[in-house]
């Protein structure tokens, strides 16, 4: 099967020791994906890691003056493709990307988003998981007060989308999509109408990262509760 009609847009921040990993995997397993890497000012050699592969994008945000944040980063790499289809998944390793098949697949057959959620987490302690279930809690009843679609894991940062679809809804609620927060696809849910949207989920393993350190602060906590608000 060709992947030409479909870009991934791989979100980065230091990932130097996963970074050709993912790329060398989706390569040698999806014939014509197209990759955009969009970095958000990386301090390591990830740049770098990234160039050794011909034909790759790399956006470095912190050298256009664009400000910081994953959701920026993720919406600037949807704007700047060019197919049909784009999916995002984290460089860490922590999302299977052979499950890449999967999301292409349901989009293929009708779905407009197709999520990836996470049936088993590896190796979480039991805070990170408590902490995990109630804000997933308050998402899905923010989602349903808003009268929204919900999804089994709406803070999934592995999921595909046709592009087209994105832009419109992105281009219309600007302001309620939080650009330095993490959780676009939860400000993706809460701004598009149900009739527009034709969901489907794929399951899978969230792997443990073994290299680097996790993003999460306590600015993304105050970016979370930002996109329950707007």
């Amino acid at each position: 099967m060709n992947f030409a009609d479909t870009t991934l847009v791989l979100p980065t921040l230091n990932e130097a020791r996963n970074i050709s990993k993912v790329i060398s995997g989706v390569r040698n397993n999806f014939d014509g994906i197209r990759i955009i890497v969009v970095d958000d000012g990386s301090t390591d050699s990830t740049k770098e890691e990234v160039a050794k592969f011909k034909g790759v994008g790399f956006f470095d945000r912190s050298k256009r003056n664009l400000g910081k944040g994953l959701t920026a980063s993720i919406i600037y790499g949807i704007t700047h493709s060019k197919t049909k289809f784009v999916i995002v998944m984290d460089a860490d390793l922590q999302h299977p990307f052979e499950k890449i098949k999967n999301i292409h697949s349901n989009l293929l057959n009708g779905s407009n988003l197709c999520v990836g959620t996470r049936k088993k987490v590896e190796e979480w302690p039991l805070y990170r998981q408590i902490i995990s279930k109630t804000l997933m809690k308050l998402a899905e009843l923010t989602l349903a007060a808003r009268n929204a679609e919900s999804c089994d894991d709406v803070f999934s940062g592995f999921f595909g989308v046709e592009r087209t679809l994105f832009l419109d809804i992105y281009s219309s609620n600007k302001k309620r999509f939080v650009g330095y927060g993490y959780k676009v696809l939860f400000d993706f849910l809460k701004c598009i109408p149900k009739h527009t949207l034709r969901m489907s989920e794929i399951s899978y393993t969230f792997r443990n990262r073994k290299y680097g350190t996790s993003k999460a602060s306590l600015p993304q906590a105050v970016a979370l509760l930002r996109s329950f608000l707007t």
